[in-house]
């Protein structure tokens, strides 16, 4: 049951997702982009993306919408710099929208000069986040096709330098780091070097694998972390009793069972029985595949990054490093709403673009989901539809599968070309999403 909060001192307030308007607008003002990233989705083979910029017309119809905002996110899949009207854009929304809101997107800043920053934070831009995924000039230009080291020493400086000239000393400078096995090791250099650069806060986010390339660079675990705590607990009980869990599955189809064998599935079935008695769902083979040397080094590595942090008072937000049980689908209870080029609206990341991906170890074709077009109904009253008021509300209630975790994954469910409903029978795709589980961050 969705509950509404409340303070001491008012009546109760509506949760964001449950509004007449939405608090954060995510808008891609251009599908184009001046560089070949290969963990980009619009790098991969069959990618049906269209490439075009915003319309002032299709932009002019969010005015509705400015009112109410927290925030206005210009991002999609494509650079905000390319296009041509981006800080007209910006100064539009200044005007209408509260003065506590915010404007920021995020670049990979091959278009951010002096005077181009200047422009921007007049125009009424609070922050910008660059991205830079390593400090080797050579692995950059193979990570980011196009991408050069220098140049955004140069943008991070010119941001720096506009801050000062222009007097918007509260203007925050940001960097996004997505995060990969080949350079995980580099997390805390990372840190050290945006501290360098009048950075205040970092993001990081792990790779969404598009293909089977970007699965073997993924440094994240498709475990949960209760199922994981819960596997631990049940491997340690059993060794205290002298038996060795991490046989199961070389015996487990044996015909033949030795006593020795029979204690080895015992505790598993109580494993199994305990699991569900909480509630949690286990993939007993991932489980039985995680490598617990891998998943220590990770956490080094955060550990690392967060003293880093701390020693510069950078703002950190890290990505899980497994998955989380309990699911927050922070796009949906923020209040948020995300507009194509086009003009479509959409409820989140997930559903902006239709793509196929690996996230969950199995190809998975997504499915774009629309609630309309703004050039042909009004911003609002498409929000406040009884369609897609009705999926915010049945995202929120979280009563879908945990498909990540399923030991029957990938099932005729999810593993379509065309999603029609979950196992329990919901028509929310969110069983499979991954970002409500914590891997998967960006400026919002």
């Amino acid at each position: 049951m969705i509950q509404l909060s409340t303070n001491d001192h008012s009546q109760p307030t509506v949760q964001p997702a449950l509004r007449e308007w939405p608090s954060k607008l995510f808008v891609e003002t251009t599908s184009r982009c001046n560089l070949g990233c290969l963990m980009c989705v619009k790098q991969t083979s069959g990618c049906e993306i269209a490439e075009g910029d915003m319309l002032t017309s299709t932009f002019a119809s969010l005015r509705p919408a400015f009112r109410h905002l927290d925030a206005l996110i210009l991002n999609g899949v494509g650079e905000p710099l390319l296009h041509p009207m981006l800080d007209e854009f910006v100064r539009e929304a200044r005007r209408l929208m509260p003065p506590t809101a915010w404007i920021g997107f995020q670049s990979n800043g091959l278009l951010l000069n002096y005077d181009r920053a200047c422009s921007l934070m007049n125009a009424g831009v609070n922050k910008i986040c660059v991205s830079v995924d390593t400090v080797d000039p050579a692995k950059l230009r193979k990570v980011r096709e196009g991408a050069e080291l220098s140049a955004i020493d140069k943008a991070l400086d010119a941001l720096t330098r506009a801050k000062t000239c222009t007097g918007k000393t509260d203007f925050r400078i940001g960097i996004e780091i997505v995060l990969m096995r080949s350079n995980m090791t580099e997390l805390p250099d990372l840190l050290e070097w945006a501290a360098g650069h009048d950075v205040s806060f970092v993001i990081v986010t792990h790779v969404l694998p598009y293909d089977r390339e970007h699965e073997q660079e993924a440094v994240y675990t498709t475990c949960s972390d209760e199922a994981i705590a819960l596997f631990q607990q049940w491997r340690e009980r059993a060794a205290a009793a002298g038996v060795d869990l991490d046989r199961y599955p070389q015996i487990i189809w044996n015909y033949h069972k030795s006593a020795v064998d029979q204690k080895v599935i015992q505790f598993v079935e109580q494993m199994k029985a305990a699991a569900e008695n909480q509630g949690i769902f286990l993939d007993l083979k991932k489980l039985f595949q995680l490598d617990p040397v891998w998943l220590d080094q990770v956490k080094e590595a955060y550990r690392r990054a967060e003293e880093v942090a701390t020693h510069h008072q950078l703002d950190l937000q890290l990505p899980s490093q497994v998955l989380k049980e309990q699911r927050r689908c922070e796009f949906v209870e923020d209040g948020s709403l995300f507009v194509s080029w086009d003009g479509d609206i959409h409820p989140c990341y997930f559903l902006w673009h239709t793509y196929r991906c690996r996230a969950g170890g199995w190809e998975q074709r997504v499915q774009a989901k629309s609630f309309g077009n703004i050039k042909e109904t009004d911003i609002l009253q498409l929000w406040n539809s009884s369609d897609f008021a009705n999926f915010r509300r049945n995202v929120i209630g979280y009563d879908y599968p945990f498909c990540s975790s399923c030991g029957l994954a990938p099932c005729d469910y999810v593993q379509t070309d065309q999603f029609e409903q979950d196992c329990h029978i919901n028509q929310e795709p969110c069983g499979s999403c991954l970002w409500c589980m914590g891997l998967f961050q960006c400026l919002r």
